[in-house]
Formats: C-alpha cells, structure tokens, sequence
C-alpha cells in the first residue's frame, strides 16, 4: 500500500461527524456506482463511509460532507488507486448526478452557467455560513481570468476540490466537442490548487492537460476571455425535455389564446426553472412597458404576481402527478432556490405537503 493510500486508510477509520456541511446524494451516488465499475465491493465502501443504502438511493437526501470524503477514501484504498476522486471528476458528469448540472447544462452561454452554479450551488454543498456565498466566481489578473472556487465547502477537501475541477472542465470539453471556436482554444490555460503535490502528480496532468500549480494561495482555473461569450449546444432533455414531454402541450393551447394572461403565461413557462422570472423580462418580450403589462392584466383581473404563483402551482401538480421528477426537482423547475420554499408554497396551495401530497396521488 502506497504512503497516500496509508494516510487515506488512517483519515477514513475515524468516525465521521454526522453534523456539518452535507453535499448532494447524487454525488456519492455517482461515486459508488463509478467505484463499483473499477471493480470495489459496494457494501464495503457504504460501511467504510459510515453511509447507510439508502442514503444513496434517494436523491433528495443529503450526504454529510466528511462521509462524501471518506467515501472516496474508500475507493481509493479498495482500488489501489489514488488518484480515484479525479478519475471520478473525468468519467461522471455533473448532469448525471445533480439537477444543478442539468440546470447549467440547459444555460444559453457559458457566463451564464456561472450565474444558475452559484444561484444553486447550495445544492451542491451546503454549510457556509452566509447564504449569498457564490460556489465560484471570475477574477480578473494581470496574467488573465481565473474562476475561483470560493465556497469554503467546496475548498474544504483536496479530494472535493480536484474531484470537481476535474468535472468541470471534463464536462465542458465533452459540451462542446467539435465547437470549432472552441477547439481554437485551450481549456484549461492553467489550474493552481492550494494543496501540496500529491504522489499521483502524472494523473493531474493527464486529466487537465494544461500546467498545473500546487501549493498557491486559491484552487481555480485559468481560462480564455473568449470562453465566456460560447453559446453552448441546444439541449432537449430533463429540465428541457420535461417542460417539452407534458408542458409543449399546454403551451401551445396557451400561446394561441387572445388573452394577455395567456400570452404572458406562455412566457413564463420555459422560464420558470431560471428562478424569479421579472414583469419587465416579459414586458419586453412583449415589447410592452412594465406599466402597460400591469394595466392589461389589471384589465383582465389578475396581477403579474398573481399570474405567477397560480402558475407555478399549476406547474408543480403537473410534474408531481408525472411521478417522473423528485420533490426538491420540481421545486427548481418551478423556479423555488430553496425546497423549504417550495413546501411552504405547496401547503398554501393544496392544504398539504408536496410529499403528502404525491402519497395521496399514489
């Protein structure tokens, strides 16, 4: 056994703390099902980890963050492989593991997948302290931009940290695979990490492809100033997909009916997952003042704010009577940051929960 697969060993035997930071179940799903693949019992690494089946089979579940780590602990001594969180990073995508990923995966541009990253990122890792704490952002240097994880969750591991980079730049090379603008350029141009040189260096090198800094002041990632403005492909699945499956239906009734209150509702609809769609976004889609739209709506007896609660109710039945979506989905793609919120809003609507309220359905 290597010296890093010792210290791994040593760290995952300690009890991890049940309380504190938590990170999204998918995650340590993916990282089971991944580790399963390379060839690791799944029973031994759950029991490793200290994280019951079930934890991991329901995605509305929160994993504790220092289980997550001991997880990939785990992996990485019942594989002989080191360098396991990176492969994982390389191998998975964040769409296939996170609402959050699918979500930026349906962004028109890459600046805008940095906005919907940190308006989610709770979702991803919780436990900072302040609720505004953007998972990442873009500086600016003499020598270029940089995103910079800023999270303290997200800083709180090496595994965590090279895990994600790994993702997040293996994700977009994937996204825009024969993207001839992007292909001009490289992706990353530079990736630094606070950490100190693992023994596994060759693996960083291999997976990022681009030179790599150890033992700096930040974990981020330099890139070319042109990679913002990238239109990123069109995508017709999930959060997409869902709204075409039962929605396209209803929006098509909705943009053929005369009534403002139609018109604007068939506006809101493929906005709803974006978060609090703004009466002037939609005055000026239908090339109307903020005052004019509240005017008609006030005409035909109903409010913007209304309009939108009704319809984000409307929303929410349809996706939890489809039974194809989770609770905390629905909440996201009704535009609610915050399941809490959207339970809330659920009860004032219906009288019940939104599970109480898929249980009766059943």
């Amino acid at each position: 056994m290597t010296a890093s697969l010792k210290n791994m060993s040593s760290r995952f035997s300690e009890a991890a703390p049940a309380a504190g930071p938590t990170i999204g179940a998918g995650y340590a799903k993916g990282f089971v099902d991944f580790a399963v693949a390379k060839g690791a019992p799944r029973d031994e690494l759950l029991k490793r980890a200290g994280i019951a089946p079930g934890d991991v089979d329901d995605l509305d579940n929160r994993v504790p963050l220092a289980r997550y780590v001991a997880l990939i602990e785990a992996g990485a001594t019942l594989l002989a492989e080191p360098a396991v969180a990176l492969q994982y990073g390389e191998a998975v995508r964040m769409q296939d593991i996170s609402i959050v990923g699918l979500i930026c995966e349906a962004c028109e541009t890459t600046f805008d997948v940095g906005t919907q990253l940190n308006r989610y990122g709770r979702l991803v890792f919780d436990g900072d302290a302040g609720a505004d704490t953007p998972m990442v952002r873009i500086t600016r240097r003499d020598d270029g931009l940089w995103m910079e994880a800023v999270s303290q969750t997200f800083n709180s591991d090496p595994l965590i940290i090279e895990a994600e980079f790994a993702r997040l730049v293996w994700n977009t090379r994937m996204m825009f695979a024969g993207n001839p603008d992007f292909e001009k350029m490289s992706f990353p141009l530079e990736v630094q990490f606070t950490h100190e040189e693992p023994a596994y260096r060759a693996e960083y090198d291999r997976v990022f492809g681009a030179p790599v800094v150890f033992g700096t002041a930040w974990n981020a990632l330099k890139f070319d100033k042109t990679f913002l403005s990238l239109r990123q492909p069109p995508v017709n699945r999930y959060v997409f997909g869902i709204l075409s499956e039962r929605a396209n239906a209803l929006l098509k009734s909705l943009q053929s009916a005369k009534s403002v209150r139609a018109h604007v509702e068939s506006l809101l609809i493929p906005e709803l997952h974006k978060g609090d769609p703004s009466a002037e976004r939609i005055a000026e889609k239908m090339a109307l003042s903020r005052q004019t739209l509240y005017r008609k709506l006030k005409a035909e007896g109903t409010t913007f704010e209304k309009l939108l609660d009704e319809l984000r109710h409307k929303m929410a039945l349809h996706y939890l009577n489809g039974k194809k979506v989770s609770v905390n989905e629905t909440a996201y793609l009704v535009g609610f940051s915050e399941p809490s919120a959207f339970s809330r809003a659920f009860k004032r609507w219906t009288g019940k929960s939104p599970r109480q309220f898929r249980a009766s359905a059943s």
